[in-house]
């Protein structure tokens, strides 16, 4: 049995579609990639899973529990972290976590022994008597993160937790949420760093304007982005020449130029041939150096643009928003 599903999801408001029949499976101990742009309706989907918003049609279920009918029933299952959280003055993070521990039933012994766990989970243990208005935005995400933990539930619900986080904070949420994963939590997680989701999830989800566009591990996304081949060239000299070579080659699709980064050995700025290129029967993008060398063109530098999450996100999405 999935551990998330949905089921024709739609959510509506007046007029604005925001989800539209959106079919979702993730299975237990999945850690999913939520990809789309702003105003997609990633976050209107974690908050319905999160029994925060009803469906306006269809169905959603966690754990075999259904969303707007089962919701006492979900909610200690779930563990729900929003991008920002809410500000606490004068409260310090170990009262904090205990309120919301009592919250979740726990008390006694127990509630001082699962907040000293999740603090040490989480490294915040130094900065247990600090207050929350304190703490940077990274120990905040952090805490956010211990919060929900305190229960111990088997989803984590997690919207943009990387937002607004330096290098280092991100890196540090980043390892947390790999550790999450070892536990055995399934975790829902959106982000716009999509190179730090291709390296945590083994399931990515594309959503574009409330539809769900395409499901499945990264490397299957990858391949049904993969259109032909993007070759970088940069030649010693004679690019624009080498250029109008390379557009009657056979397979060739297209071909550019742009200023590159670096210097060439002769002192010039380099300029970078790009050329889209379908392979075919009897034909290949690795003849290329040979027709350029054939011609008299000196080669500095040749290579294939690899196809990562966010090339592949440019591909198959047109950054429709509602």
């Amino acid at each position: 049995m999935p551990m998330i599903e949905t089921i024709n999801l739609t959510k509506r408001y007046g007029d604005l579609v925001a989800l539209d029949s959106l079919n979702l499976t993730i299975d237990e101990g999945d850690c999913f990639g939520f990809i789309g742009p702003n105003g997609a309706g990633k976050t209107t989907t974690i908050k319905v899973l999160a029994t925060l918003l009803k469906p306006s049609s269809g169905q959603a279920q966690i754990d075999g529990l259904t969303v707007g009918y089962q919701n006492r029933q979900i909610r200690p299952v779930i563990g729900y972290v929003p991008d920002f959280m809410g500000a606490y003055e004068d409260m310090v993070v170990m009262e904090y976590l205990e309120f919301f521990a009592a919250a979740y039933g726990i008390h006694g012994p127990k509630r001082r022994q699962v907040v000293g766990d999740v603090l040490e989970l989480t490294d915040l243990t130094y900065k247990a008597t600090a207050e929350v208005n304190s703490l940077s935005r990274g120990m905040q995400q952090r805490l956010s993160i211990a919060r929900v933990l305190l229960h111990d539930p088997k989803v984590l619900l997690m919207d943009e937790p990387a937002s607004g986080l330096d290098p280092r904070a991100r890196i540090e949420i980043r390892e947390l949420l790999k550790e999450l994963k070892r536990m055995g939590k399934t975790i829902l997680i959106s982000s716009h760093i999509l190179h730090e989701l291709a390296e945590l999830c083994n399931v990515v989800g594309i959503i574009e304007k409330g539809k769900l566009l395409y499901s499945g591990t990264v490397r299957e996304i990858l391949r049904k982005a993969r259109v032909g081949h993007v070759l970088h060239i940069t030649l010693v000299e004679g690019t624009d020449k080498a250029a109008k070579v390379l557009e009657s080659i056979d397979g060739v699709r297209r071909v550019g130029i742009v200023d590159g980064d670096g210097m060439l050995a002769t002192g010039q700025p380099a300029r970078v041939i790009h050329v889209e290129y379908d392979e075919a029967p009897g034909r290949s993008y690795t003849d290329l150096p040979n027709v350029l060398v054939n011609n008299g063109f000196r080669i500095a530098q040749f290579s294939e643009e690899a196809v990562n999450l966010e090339t592949a996100f440019m591909r198959l999405t047109k950054g429709l928003v509602q």
